[in-house]
């Protein structure tokens, strides 16, 4: 050991903290009135920092609170007196005391001269780590963030030692202000085996982050601060070299990097994209929206909201994607209790909202390009669920005529193909009393009330491309099957075979295009016609090879098949 280098008590085996700190000598240098007001233990309990300005009283802070130190004002001499025995101030007006880490920061007049001093006591805290431990086994880069004064640098310090001493890592500590390993060319025993590299100038510390990786084949590079876009950019180049990066950074919480375009580099970046038209629908949004632009530096991110709450985003990708939609995130919260025992809160499942099945009709309006080939199918596919109970209809289906609510088409129109082939429809003038819904494409698209009110309710929907005679004359007649109230005789030769329920192509096909069109395209479950067994047999295996989950649903010759998004 070597004379006058303190030796830190090896950390405690359980997640208890555990705190070191060297404050005799931080009071050694402070005036003397100041020392006595900090004389009893009590006074140096949680003790933050001691403030020193010139014609001030003596303050001291602790959380939440701030304390005067006497009565006597601070003069020209007792600053003078402080800083003689300090070393030497960097370009970010910051010196330490040597071989400890304590931080004394200073405040300067116009002319360069010392009037107040703010000393930080630096404490290097065992146990803390305890609470991340697990990410730091991952090797995936970390990034911490929080208020100051919430122990950041102080995780910052063990997370070094623990990756050198106990995980057996190259780790190469960036330390801009000397505040990570302390103040003197000899690193503070608090970073263990962790090398430490200082830097001229604030302004140069992304040139000392390519230098450690250029030169020191370090495993682990740690960073106290990034701040600026060129770190910011150093931080990516080292990650993409795979190097692992543990550091803290500007900003509250994981939202507030978002907000800075500085750092938002730091977990992804962030863009601007103009959507389509079907799109943008699809999403309920404006065309222009933002979206994150790469994959984040830092795939995890930690939030410290005091020195036993910490908020872990295990998937930051994920995580900023949700704020950008406007979503609720929900981080895991790791706590550490009365007793030093940690306590890990999983993230509640978000709630599945009660979402009506998309009709089959609305599928068969469209076409859409066939694929040159389906998805693999997989090894061992996911088991069915159970069979849900069968969905209330509001609006239950009576042996009267079928009441038909009819968007974008013309009433009178719709009326006249009804009288001409005599067909047991009621044309209705809202779709609270309708038991179908009949729209053209484009005006379906305009109205996207209909839609909405159409799904709250639990109605079919049927989408149609023009609203000629003809075509109006076989959607009723599909629509009149499907509810089993068209006429015998009343079909038309035209009219699709989709009730035939051993209809082997027509079955396929109307389960591709839902399987393409819904399942795939929106991420909705999409509800088939009833078919026989064989039938639906054919059709789950070809859902199947789109990896797909499928289940049966209904009664007798009304079972049919429900496909489920993957």
């Amino acid at each position: 050991m070597l004379p006058g280098i303190p030796v830190l008590p090896p950390p405690p085996s359980g997640p208890a903290a555990e705190a070191c700190d060297d404050l005799e000598r931080l009071l050694a240098v402070l005036p003397g009135t100041v020392r006595d007001a900090l004389a009893a233990a009590e006074a140096r309990e949680q003790l933050l920092e001691v403030v020193l300005d010139l014609g001030r009283v003596p303050e001291a802070r602790y959380p939440g609170r701030a304390v005067p130190l006497g009565t006597a004002v601070v003069e020209r001499g007792d600053l003078a007196a402080v800083v003689e025995q300090l070393g030497d101030f960097g370009g970010d007006n910051r010196a330490g005391i040597e071989r400890t880490l304590h931080r004394i920061s200073a405040i300067r007049n116009r002319r360069g001269e010392i009037v107040g001093l703010t000393c930080r006591v630096g404490r290097a805290v065992f146990g803390t780590v305890g609470l991340v431990r697990d990410l730091l086994d991952s090797g995936r880069s970390l990034l911490l963030m929080g208020p100051p004064g919430v122990g950041k640098t102080t995780a910052l310090r063990e997370i070094a030692r623990v990756l050198a001493d106990e995980l057996g890592k190259r780790v190469v500590v960036i330390d801009t202000s000397n505040e990570i390993a302390g103040d003197g060319d000899i690193p503070h025993p608090a970073i263990g085996r962790a090398r430490r590299m200082q830097v001229a100038r604030p302004e140069l510390q992304h040139q000392v982050m390519i230098e450690a990786v250029e030169n020191h084949m370090p495993e682990v590079i740690v960073i106290d601060e990034i701040g600026t876009e060129l770190e910011a950019q150093a931080a990516r180049t080292i990650a993409e070299r795979g190097v692992m990066l543990v550091a803290t950074a500007h900003g509250n919480e994981l939202a507030n990097l978002i907000k800075n375009p500085t750092l938002a580099d730091l977990v992804g970046g962030i863009q601007s994209v103009t959507l389509g038209d079907e799109e943008a629908r699809r999403r309920h949004s404006q065309k222009t929206v933002l979206e994150r632009a790469a994959e984040p530096t830092f795939p995890v991110a930690v939030e410290i909201h005091s020195r036993g709450r910490w908020l872990v985003h295990a998937d930051v990708a994920q995580t900023v994607d949700l704020l950008l939609r406007g979503q609720a995130v929900r981080p895991q919260v790791r706590e550490l209790d009365g007793e030093g025992r940690l306590r890990v809160a999983e993230p509640p499942a978000p709630p599945t909202p009660a979402r009506p099945l998309r009709p089959l009709s609305d599928v068969l309006g469209a076409a859409v390009p066939r694929f040159t080939r389906p998805p693999a199918r997989l090894t061992a596919p996911e088991p069915a669920p159970q069979p849900l109970p069968e969905p209330e209809l509001h609006h239950p289906i009576e042996a009267g005529p079928l009441r038909v609510y009819a968007a974008g088409i013309a009433r009178g129109g719709l009326e006249q193909v009804v009288r001409a082939r005599q067909l047991p429809v009621q044309v209705v003038g809202s779709v609270e009393l309708a038991d179908v819904v009949l729209a053209a494409r484009q005006q379906l698209g305009r109205d996207p009330h209909v839609r909405r009110l159409a799904q709250e309710l639990g109605l079919p929907i049927l989408v149609i491309k023009s609203p000629a005679p003809p075509q109006l004359q076989r959607a009723l007649e599909r629509l009149l099957e499907r509810h089993q109230r068209l006429p015998a005789g009343a079909r038309s030769p035209q009219a699709p075979a989709f009730a035939d329920p051993d209809d082997d192509l027509a079955a396929l096909e109307e389960c591709r295009l839902a399987v393409e069109q819904v399942v795939l395209a929106q991420g909705q479950p999409v509800e088939l016609l009833p078919r026989s067994a064989r039938v639906r047999q054919l059709q789950a295996e070809l859902a199947d090879r789109y990896r797909l989950r499928t289940a049966v649903f209904g009664h007798a010759d009304q079972q049919r098949l429900r496909v489920f998004p993957a």
